[in-house]
């Protein structure tokens, strides 16, 4: 991986040139809560999928997850900053405009970044997050008190007991996805989310209880697209073949 400085925190990033002719149209990717750009992307084959497609793709860390430095202030960890991440890790890469992908989380820092950066993203995927990005909010902060407690023995609530187990199959630092979950837990107006212009694709696995609906949300959307993965819930959808298709479709069409 690659490293740059995001206004003083360090972050890793890969970037991976298109397999074979370049469409020109260079995709940014956006992991989600407790995962890194290999769980969310590369072992996914995201990235073998668009780089197949003929896209640049680069997926970073983003800060308090995977090789990216751990903070442990939950002010550190605002969507805004979070969002500006990327728009600094596009600076550094002299990328003027791209399309962007993210997931759960990192749907939530892309569609901040496409209200807040609207000409430096051509289209926008949101994936596995619906309804949730303006009612419900983020993750509840009892899955930042199941990350701080020493065990995970002795927790019954569903949601507390997923998160905190994929947060150590990833080996991650527990503290600072605390912090993350307690500083990042900003949603969006529905006022905000109809001033998005770019297309936005939503897509949603159909027994997902986390993300909230994606068709009502892509219709408050100024450009939005809704699909839906069959079968598949919040940590299944990311690898599911139609999203995958669903993805590159959109991303194709004018």
């Amino acid at each position: 991986m690659q490293v740059f400085s995001s206004g003083g925190v360090s972050i890793a990033y890969i970037d991976v040139p298109p397999a074979g002719d370049d469409r020109d149209e260079p995709i940014v990717l956006v992991h989600g809560f407790a995962s890194n750009h290999a769980v969310n992307w590369v072992n996914t084959a995201w990235v073998k999928t668009l780089t197949q497609d003929g896209r640049r793709v680069v997926a970073l860390d983003n800060r308090g997850h995977g090789e990216s430095e751990k903070l442990y202030d939950p002010a550190a960890y605002s969507r805004s900053l979070m969002a500006t991440d990327v728009l600094n890790l596009m600076d550094h890469l002299d990328i003027a405009r791209a399309d962007m992908m993210g997931y759960s989380m990192g749907a939530r820092i892309t569609a901040h970044f496409a209200h807040e950066y609207g000409a430096r993203i051509r289209k926008a995927v949101f994936g596995g997050l619906g309804m949730h990005l303006i009612k419900g909010g983020a993750l509840p902060q009892g899955v930042a008190d199941a990350l701080e407690a020493p065990t995970s023995e002795g927790l019954t609530d569903p949601m507390q007991i997923m998160f905190r187990k994929f947060a150590e199959a990833t080996k991650s630092d527990l503290k600072a996805l605390a912090a993350c979950i307690r500083g990042s837990r900003q949603s969006m107006s529905e006022a905000e989310v109809r001033e998005i212009a770019c297309p936005v694709l939503v897509a949603v696995g159909t027994k997902d209880v986390v993300s909230g609906e994606g068709a009502p949300l892509a219709r408050i959307l100024q450009n939005g697209l809704a699909l839906d993965i069959p079968g598949r819930d919040h940590n299944l959808a990311v690898g599911d073949r139609v999203y995958k298709q669903g993805v590159l479709q959109f991303l194709a069409t004018d």
